[in-house]
């Protein structure tokens, strides 16, 4: 049997494992070690390229927007910021859905992550919304569909990954998702109130200044937060990791100083969780840059890139490239998505003249998508575990946010000042 076969034969094992649930980790890691022993390559640079994969000293920013995050929830800041959003916008049909989404959008700005941004702000707003007059399902898939920003918004978990794997600055892409991010907001935002119009869903209540200054002051600490992660790094002081060190150590002093619902006994289990997290995340980055060297060593990449480039028209290659990352989103979670598509994807879009940032923006969003995209779409299962609302009965209801993200990513796509305007005033 030659070797073309057999790496076909392993390839086609390890699809079957994963999607029979076997961790990723592992079916990447023996589709390396056998690839490695069918084309004869040393076993030794799996080692030392695990090693010098994970000394990127940006990745350290990784487990401590993780550990902001948990920290946010169980202090109660998650839900400040969920009373504030509403104070603004209760005023309008739809108001309360709009806030879980406003919410999301400000709880993604200090924690990095989509499904922790959905089971927060959904275990927080969705029972709200019930009690509110919204249909459940369309409630459930508000949540869903507003935790897409948590990976885009900076800070970034994604985007962190994303700067690891294809070398560019982590600080310009959280600056590059500023914009586009806030675009999906509104986006999100728009469906919700035409839909709550058309329905009937929410009680309005009054516009009242009062009212919404007592709760901004009740969120302050997390309108902080977001101040020390946002310009830090937009002013260039802060490197992401600087920026992540300085947010969690003020989280935490302030969380168990100025909230009464956080307890210190809760801080090992905090602090276990976070870790758990970034124990099934950095491990994968670091047998994916490996994965990524077999896949060069078998010219992957080339034969990719060449089968993309005789598509001709550069418009139609990104749209290609947009596609592949759909597509693959709607079985893949993020993180493997990215680790796998990216080194590939980036290169040929490099080449139709696409920035590199850019190009980076136009890849995770679509990849936040996929969180609400079925058959796999992480986020609505999140969200069907927070309410007890069956998947399919979510998915229903998720499809105008899915159009409405669609449209803002073909937006975002085609005009790049939305990802690289602000990156002129970004203190470099």
């Amino acid at each position: 049997m030659d070797q073309n076969t057999i790496i076909i034969l392993l390839s086609l094992v390890m699809t079957a494992l994963f999607v029979l649930g076997f961790p990723i980790f592992l079916v990447i890691g023996f589709w390396v070690v056998g690839v490695s022993i069918t084309i004869d390559f040393t076993l030794a640079n799996i080692g030392s390229t695990l090693f010098e994969g994970l000394s990127f000293f940006g990745l350290l920013a990784l487990p401590l927007f993780v550990l902001t995050g948990d920290i946010i929830n169980a202090a109660g800041i998650a839900k400040r910021l969920s009373d504030f959003a509403y104070s603004v916008l209760g005023f309008a049909r739809g108001g309360l859905g709009m806030a879980s989404i406003g919410a999301c959008g400000l709880f993604a700005a200090i924690s990095g992550s989509n499904s922790g941004t959905t089971a927060t702000i959904g275990s927080i707003m969705h029972p709200e919304m019930k009690k509110g007059g919204y249909e459940e399902n369309f409630a459930a898939a508000t949540i869903a569909a507003g935790g897409t920003v948590g990976i885009i918004i900076p800070p970034s978990i994604i985007f962190i990954v994303y700067g690891a794997l294809l070398n560019l600055t982590i600080s310009d892409l959280f600056v590059g998702g500023m914009l586009p991010g806030l675009l999906m907001v509104i986006a999100m935002m728009i469906t919700c109130w035409i839909i709550s119009r058309v329905n009937g869903y929410g009680h309005i209540i009054k516009f009242e200044p009062k009212r919404i200054g007592k709760s901004a002051l009740r969120a302050y600490i997390g309108f902080f937060a977001i101040f020390i992660v946002l310009y830090g790094i937009y002013s260039g002081k802060f490197s992401p990791t600087e920026a992540a060190g300085v947010t969690v150590g003020f989280c935490l002093i302030a969380s168990i100083l100025l909230t009464k619902e956080f307890k210190i006994s809760k801080l090992p289990s905090i602090l276990m969780r976070s870790g758990q997290i970034t124990g099934m995340l950095v491990p994968l980055i670091a047998v994916s840059i490996v994965m990524q060297q077999i896949l060069s060593l078998l010219g992957a990449g080339t034969a990719i890139s060449e089968w993309f480039s005789s598509i001709g028209n550069p418009t139609l290659i990104l749209l290609a490239c947009m596609a592949a990352v759909l597509l693959a989103g709607t079985v893949l979670e993020s993180l493997p998505n990215t680790i796998i598509l990216a080194p590939i994807l980036a290169p040929i879009a490099y080449t139709t003249g696409v920035d590199p940032i850019h190009f980076a923006v136009i890849f995770l969003v679509g990849d936040a998508i996929g969180f609400i995209t079925p058959p796999y779409g992480l986020n609505l299962y999140v969200a069907s575990g927070i309410t007890g609302i069956p998947y399919f009965k979510i998915v229903k209801s998720v499809l105008p946010y899915l159009f409405a993200l669609s449209v803002a990513w073909i937006i975002i796509a085609f005009y790049p000042p939305l990802s690289l305007y602000l990156l002129q005033f970004s203190g470099k």
